[in-house]
């Protein structure tokens, strides 16, 4: 584990101009550049809010907000982007990198932190925006500012454990990328992006909540609609699931690391 994180230590400077080429390489040839980024998930955001809002605003207590759906959606949009972006990238991080591996030689970790670099970069730029989109509302979550850089920390944890663990493992079996894609959306619905959890039947609540993302979301949504501060005994779980698969997910790249170039 330590001559992996000196080797990471030594190549800081590849890694951090990696990022900037994989941002600058993503939107090359398009006149809006990186606009895309952040426009993308506002229009999700702008289609939900259309289709549902009459729905979900009156199923909203606490916030007296006339766009408090549009609100609560883009928070909850705000740390689902984050999570998504890791783990889909991750799946076919090592994969899509083939040639690169077999040419030069580097710390092969190395490709999974860009990934994770580059989608912080995504993260904090929609942030940003969205902070915009909130004054404009009449909604300015001053708290939100202090606790956004331990959720993106804790969500950019779990999804890195679980993405290199998923990319390691679809080297071997591509199948895997293909199946996760499936997950990803199921997993979507089944975490209160678009909907309260108070609509979910009561019986179904202990349920829900042994899905990680749940408390994440939930994070985000609490600091950033309602202007509450994190309860560290909910994210509690969460953290240790994140250091567990990523105490897993970098053993079993140390043990796959020198079969998966002859296997790309």
């Amino acid at each position: 584990m330590n001559e992996m994180l000196e080797a990471v230590w030594r190549y800081r400077h590849f890694i951090v101009s990696s990022i900037k080429n994989d941002l600058r390489s993503r939107f090359a040839r398009s006149k809006l550049g990186a606009l895309w980024m952040i426009l993308q998930p506002l229009a999700q955001v702008a289609i939900y809010s259309l289709v549902l809002s009459r729905i979900m605003s009156a199923k909203l207590p606490g916030i007296s907000n006339p766009y408090a759906y549009s609100i609560y959606l883009l928070a909850g949009m705000q740390g689902w982007s984050l999570f998504n972006e890791i783990v889909s990238r991750s799946l076919t991080v090592f994969v899509d990198n083939g040639r690169l591996l077999k040419k030069i030689v580097f710390p092969r970790v190395c490709l999974p932190l860009i990934t994770v670099g580059s989608a912080l970069v995504n993260n904090v730029m929609l942030f940003l925006v969205m902070i915009v989109v909130f004054a404009m509302l009449g909604h300015f979550p001053v708290i939100a500012l202090l606790w956004m850089p331990v959720l993106m920390v804790i969500t950019a944890a779990f999804s890195l454990g679980l993405g290199l663990l998923l990319g390691v493992l679809n080297v071997f079996v591509r199948d895997i990328a293909q199946f996760m894609m499936v997950v990803l959306q199921l997993w979507f619905w089944l975490t209160p992006v678009v909907y309260m959890a108070s609509i979910v039947p009561p019986s179904l609540h202990s349920l829900m909540q042994l899905n990680p993302m749940y408390w994440i979301i939930d994070g985000y949504q609490q600091t950033l609609v309602y202007g509450h501060g994190l309860d560290a005994m909910n994210f509690v779980p969460v953290v240790i699931a994140s250091l567990v698969l990523l105490v897993i997910s970098l053993f079993l790249f140390r043990k796959a690391a020198p079969d998966m170039v002859d296997v790309l």
